[in-house]
Parts: C-alpha cells; structure tokens; sequence
C-alpha cells in the first residue's frame, strides 16, 4: 500500500472517528442479588449478573467491546480498500489470572474473513490500523496483557443486500 492511500484511508476515518465525544456518560443499577443493568448514555443497556442466570459478566462484555471495536475497526478498513466482503466473525480465546485481581492475561483473536478482493497485506494493515491507532478498547487494556491476532481469509461471494462504506 503507498503513502498516499494510506493517508487516504486513514484521512477517510477522520470524519468517523471525530464524533465520538471525549466525555462518556453511563450508570449502573443495582436491580437483585448480585444483578444489575448498565445503561448507556444513548440508551442501551446490558446486564450483569455475578451468576451468569440473567445476564453476562462484566468481563465477558469487556471481551466483547474488544472484539466489537476491533470488527468495526477492521471491517471498515478493508470496506476502504474494496474488498468485497461476504463475512466477518471473531472467535476469543482468554486466559484470566488465577488469582484476584483476576484480569486478562491474554486474548487470542481469530478473524473469519470471506468475501472477494481479499489479501493478507490488507488484512495485516487493517488489523495493524485497529491495534495500533484506532480501537479505543485495545489501547484501554493492560500493556502487560497478551493480544494475538490470527485470521482465516475465504473468498466467498457478497451478498448483495450489504453496502460498501465509501
């Protein structure tokens, strides 16, 4: 990729990455026993619950917000270097400290990409953009904390009904 498009894809983000408001606002409630839902500042909520009965735990949705920044990070910038994508998931794999506090040692992220137009140099730029510039989650965790990042590219077919961001 030449210093121009990539100062192309990266010029593309500014206007994505400018609305995002460096103040967040949300509240936590305490609902039962050890459950309480979150909401945030727009409205969304998520629930907790220490006993897995009637929501997730907190860390399973801090695994989650990594993989979801990561995936908007990555699907966006391989939409900006046109591949043509027919799917995208993210398997996680983490290893915990056994001890409290009982933090994130390491994530394993295994990137399932299909679709048409892509290649491991777009793959390898998209997943170096997410971790080193642009996922807010990422770059909120432990220094000390293992990421490794791996993928699966599948050329397969888009189906139409998904548009390319331009």
């Amino acid at each position: 990729m030449s210093s121009n498009d990539k100062e192309q894809l990266e010029g593309s983000l500014k206007g994505y990455k400018e609305k995002i408001s460096p103040h967040v606002k949300a509240t936590l409630k305490w609902e039962r026993e050890l459950i309480f839902t979150g909401r945030t500042q727009e409205g969304y909520e998520i629930e907790y619950d220490a006993h897995v009965q009637w929501g997730c735990k907190p860390t399973d949705s801090l695994l989650l917000s990594l993989a979801g920044c990561m995936g908007i990070d990555v699907v966006m910038f391989l939409q900006k270097m046109k591949v043509e994508l027919a799917d995208f998931r993210i398997n996680l794999i983490a290893e915990r400290n056994p001890t409290p506090p009982q933090y994130f040692k390491k994530i394993d992220c295994v990137l399932h990409i299909a679709g048409r137009n892509i290649d491991k140099k777009k793959v390898d730029r998209a997943v170096s953009l997410s971790q080193e510039k642009y996922c807010s989650v990422y770059n909120s965790l432990r220094k000390d904390m293992e990421v490794n990042v791996t993928y699966t590219l599948e050329d397969k077919e888009p189906p139409a009904e998904r548009p390319v961001i331009d």
